[in-house]
C-alpha cells in the first residue's frame, strides 16, 4: 500500500513532454511510480478532470524575516509553490551583528517596502553567523521548503561596518575576511551570492544598498568563492535593471559573462524592458546566449508580467504627498475615503502639488497614459492603451486626475490601479512572451513578500497558467507544458535542486493538483495581518484542489490542512538531472 496515490489527473510531469493520463504513487515523501497504479494508497485524490503538476519553485523571494514568524509563507503557498529562494538582490539578516539589526531592517525596509515595525517585532535574531541563521531557519516548521543566499549588503556591513555601509572599497583585509564568510555560508547550506547595483534599490535613509558600487576585485573575489566552491548561483540586479539611464548599457552584461566564465558558476541578473532602452533586452538576451560558448552560464531572470505597481488608498497614490491629503492620512481608509468625497477637499487637493515626491518616481514616465481600472474580479495584467485614464479623459473630455481620484475614492469601484513600471512599453506582453521562450531565461522576479504595500507577484505563478497557458486574447500564448517546466525543473535546476521539478520516480514529492478551468485570481486586497499591524497587499486563487509537499498534503480547495512538512534546503542536491 502506498503512502499517497493521486488518480486519473492529466500528469504534465514538468519536463515539457506532453501531458498524459496517469496516477501518481508517493511513498516516504518521494514519488514511486508515475503510470497506471493497481494498489491502493492510505490517502488517495481523485484528480479526474485536474492538472498534476510538481510543485512550483520561486527562485526570487523576499521572506528572510518573515520565515521568522510565519510557518506558511503567505502568499506564496496559496499559488502552489512548495520551494522558495530568498536573500536576493543583496538584502537579508545575516551575518548580523547585534548592534546592526536596526541597520540592516531599514535596509530591508527601503529596499523591499517591508514595513519595519513588523521586522523589528517578528524578527527573533537568534543568530549572529550566517550558518547560525540557517540553524534558526531550520528549526522552525512550515508548509513549504527554503533556501537562503548570502547577501552581500549585509555580508559588507558585517565586515566593514559604517565603511562597507556606505559603498568604501574594501581593504585586502577586508576582501580576505569577506571571502571567508562567504565559504563558510556556502558550507553551511547557502545555494549562492547576493548582490544589487540598480540606483533604484535604497535604504530608507535613501542610501544606495551595500555592493551598489563594487569594483570588478570585488566582485570576482567573492565570485571566485562560488567557483571554489564548485556550488552556489551569483544572483544581482544589475545597473539599469531599475529602469535607471546608463552610459554603457553593456557594461555589466560583459563583466557578468567574464565572472562567469572564470569561476565555472552561472550568474542570473533581472531583465526588464525598460522605457529608457526599449529594445536592449534584445541585445542582452542575444549576448547571453552568444557567452556560452565562452563557457560562460549567464541567465537572464525575467517575470512572467509587468513589474508593477497596485495605487489604492491603502498603499501609494498620485495624492498621498499633497498637504490637504496628508492632513486626513491618520485616518483608517473608509474614513479617508468619505472624507475625500467632500467637494471642497477633493478641489483642493487636486489643486496642489506633492511635497518630498520619491526621487525614484522621476524614472518613470508621467501622466496617466499607463494607469488602468482595476476591476473587482479577474485583474487584466495586459490592459490595452485605450483603457488607462489618459485614454478615458480624452474620451470624455475629464482631467485624467480627477478620473483617478473619483475612482480611488467610489464606493462603485475597486479603488484599485493598475500601473506597470517596467515591461510595458508597448503596452503588450509580446516582449515578455519573448523573454520567456529564450533557452537562458529564467522565470523569477516575483519578490514575494516584499514591497508589501506597492505589489503581490507572487500570484504569478497562478497567472503564468491562467494567462499565459489558458486565457491570453492579446497575442499569442504559450504551451501549457512549458509554463510548467519554466516553474519547476528550470528554476529548480539553475539552483541546484535537483531532487524535485519533476514527477518522476526518486523525486521529492511536492505535487499540486489544479482544476485548470476553474483556476482563477482573485482581485488584489490590503490587510494588516504583519506583526506590529504591519499592512500588505495579498492576493488568493481558486482552483488549487491540492497541494503536497513532501509527500503531505498541505492544502485543500485553497485551504491549509496543517501539515508542516517543510523545511530548510542545504546545498546543491544531488545530480539526477531529466532526461
Amino acid at each position: 500500500m502506498h503512502d499517497l496515490i493521486i488518480r486519473n489527473g492529466s500528469v504534465c510531469d514538468g519536463s515539457g513532454i506532453p501531458a498524459r493520463t496517469a496516477d501518481v504513487a508517493v511513498d516516504h515523501g518521494v514519488i514511486t511510480r508515475v503510470g497506471r497504479v493497481t494498489d491502493r494508497g492510505r490517502t488517495e485524490i481523485d484528480a479526474e478532470g485536474h492538472l498534476v503538476t510538481p510543485g512550483f519553485v520561486d527562485i526570487h523571494t523576499h521572506f528572510d524575516g518573515q520565515v521568522s514568524w510565519d510557518p506558511q509563507l503567505t502568499p506564496s503557498c496559496w499559488h502552489g509553490v512548495t520551494s522558495v529562494v530568498m536573500g536576493n538582490c543583496g538584502v537579508g539578516f545575516a551575518p548580523a551583528r547585534p548592534d546592526r539589526h536596526d541597520w540592516l531592517i531599514g535596509l530591508m525596509e527601503g529596499v523591499e517596502d517591508i514595513p519595519g515595525a513588523s521586522l523589528s517585532e517578528g524578527i527573533t535574531w537568534e543568530w549572529e553567523s550566517f550558518p547560525d541563521y540557517l540553524d534558526a531557519v531550520e528549526r522552525v516548521p512550515r508548509v513549504l521548503d527554503v533556501a537562503a543566499q548570502v547577501p552581500h549588503g549585509a555580508l559588507r556591513a558585517y565586515v566593514m561596518g559604517e565603511r562597507g555601509a556606505d559603498n568604501e572599497p574594501p581593504t585586502e583585509d577586508d576582501l580576505h575576511r569577506m571571502r571567508a564568510l562567504v565559504r563558510e555560508g556556502l558550507d553551511a547550506g547557502a545555494i549562492g551570492f547576493s548582490t544589487s547595483r540598480t540606483l533604484t534599490h535604497l535604504a530608507i535613509t535613501g542610501a544606495p544598498v551595500p555592493g551598489t558600487f563594487a569594483a570588478e576585485d570585488e566582485l570576482f573575489a567573492l565570485g571566485g568563492v562560488l567557483g571554489e566552491a564548485g556550488t552556489g548561483v551569483f544572483q544581482l540586479v544589475p545597473l539599469g535593471a531599475g529602469g535607471e539611464k546608463v552610459d554603457d548599457p553593456l557594461g555589466e552584461i560583459t563583466w557578468m559573462r567574464r565572472l562567469s566564465a572564470a569561476v565555472g558558476r552561472p550568474v542570473t541578473f533581472g531583465l526588464f524592458q525598460n522605457d529608457n532602452d526599449r529594445d536592449g533586452w534584445r541585445e542582452l538576451l542575444q549576448i547571453a546566449e552568444d557567452a556560452v560558448a565562452d563557457g560562460a552560464d549567464l541567465h537572464p531572470q525575467v517575470a512572467g508580467r509587468p513589474f508593477s505597481v497596485i495605487i489604492s488608498l491603502d498603499s501609494t497614490h498620485p495624492f498621498h504627498k499633497r498637504p490637504s491629503y496628508k492632513k486626513i492620512a491618520h485616518l483608517p481608509a473608509p474614513e479617508r475615503r468619505v472624507a475625500m468625497r467632500d467637494p471642497a477637499l477633493r478641489e483642493r487637493i487636486l489643486a496642489e502639488q506633492p511635497e518630498n515626491a520619491d526621487p525614484r518616481s522621476a524614472l518613470f514616465p508621467q501622466g496617466y497614459e499607463r494607469h488602468f481600472p482595476m476591476t473587482a474580479t479577474a485583474p487584466d495584467y495586459e490592459p490595452a492603451a485605450d483603457q488607462s485614464f489618459h485614454a478615458l479623459a480624452r474620451r470624455t473630455g475629464q482631467d485624467p486626475e480627477a478620473l483617478i481620484y473619483d475612482f480611488l475614492t467610489s464606493e462603485e469601484t475597486s479603488g484599485m490601479i493598475f500601473r506597470p513600471l517596467l515591461g510595458y512599453t508597448e503596452y503588450t506582453l509580446d516582449p515578455i512572451r519573448e523573454m520567456l521562450l529564450h533557452p537562458q531565461a529564467v522565470l523569477g522576479l516575483s519578490d514575494a513578500g516584499a514591497h508589501c504595500r506597492l505589489i503581490c507577484d507572487a500570484s504569478t505563478p497562478t497567472s503564468m497558467l491562467t494567462h499565459w497557458a489558458r486565457d491570453r486574447s492579446r497575442g499569442a500564448r504559450l504551451p501549457l507544458e512549458y509554463v510548467v517546466r519554466k516553474q519547476t525543473w528550470e528554476p529548480a535546476r539553475l539552483y541546484g535542486l535537483r531532487d524535485r521539478g519533476l514527477l518522476r520516480p526518486g523525486y521529492r514529492a511536492d505535487v499540486n493538483v489544479i482544476d485548470l478551468d476553474g483556476l482563477s485570481l482573485r482581485s488584489p486586497e490590503f490587510v494588516h495581518d504583519l506583526p506590529a499591524g504591519g499592512g500588505r497587499l495579498i492576493q488568493r486563487a481558486d482552483g488549487y484542489a491540492a497541494t503536497v509537499v513532501a509527500g503531505e498534503i498541505t492544502f485543500r480547495d485553497g485551504e491549509a490542512t496543517g501539515a508542516l512538512p517543510g523545511r530548510l534546503v542545504r546545498g546543491t542536491r544531488s545530480a539526477r538531472t531529466a532526461r
